[in-house]
């Protein structure tokens, strides 16, 4: 029998706190169902399979990171959008690793997919936050690909542990911002915090 009250997001929202706690590669089904308190069998109730579940999973990812690009980036432009949106990013993916994961490690199935939606929209923040720096039109698609690697990159190492140094993690989070902004302004010719978006 079910427990009472789960459903889909429910089941989800649990997939992706279980993957957070033990990574992407750990979440199963068994254990899942261990952490509800159910049978392996009730979850099909829910979702269809383990790859449905990682699907889910990797919308509510994409989601919420767009949710919190949209709210640190708005009413923001030039340098203090990219700092805002840099660092939603690296806290989103440190405090949610495993669920963030499953954000790519999902392909979208095509246009109509609901991940497909929500990564437009994480994409959509950081084209907003580029248009503050006045890139010429053939150099956008470069910038967006190059910031959003740029910070992906970082905030996947930290979450990992994989900064070895002793060297501050904050500072050098601070000087990769300061060089994408730099890079952006010489592109651009836009004065940073000046800039308009």
């Amino acid at each position: 029998m079910p427990r009472a009250g789960l459903d889909t997001a429910a089941v989800t929202a649990a997939a992706a706190a279980l993957a957070d706690e033990v990574g992407l590669g750990g979440l199963s089904m068994g254990l899942l169902a261990e952490r509800l308190g159910v049978r392996t069998p009730s979850l099909y109730k829910h979702v269809a399979n383990q790859a449905d579940l990682l699907h889910r999973v990797a919308v509510l990812a994409a989601v919420e990171l767009g949710d919190a690009l949209r709210d640190a980036t708005q009413g923001r432009a030039g340098t203090d959008a990219l700092e805002a949106a840099a660092q939603a990013m690296r806290a989103y993916v440190t405090q949610h690793p495993g669920r963030y994961a499953a954000g790519n490690a999902v392909p979208p199935t095509g246009p109509e997919d609901p991940l497909t939606v929500a990564v437009d929209r994480v994409l959509r923040s950081f084209s907003a936050v580029l248009r503050g720096y006045a890139l010429p039109r053939e150099q956008e698609t470069h910038a967006l690909r190059t910031v959003r690697s740029t910070l992906h990159g970082f905030a996947v190492l930290e979450a990992e542990g994989g900064f070895r140094f002793a060297t501050d993690v904050d500072a050098s989070f601070a000087w990769l911002v300061r060089l994408l902004d730099e890079g952006l302004r010489a592109s651009g010719g836009t004065a940073g915090r000046e800039g308009s978006s």
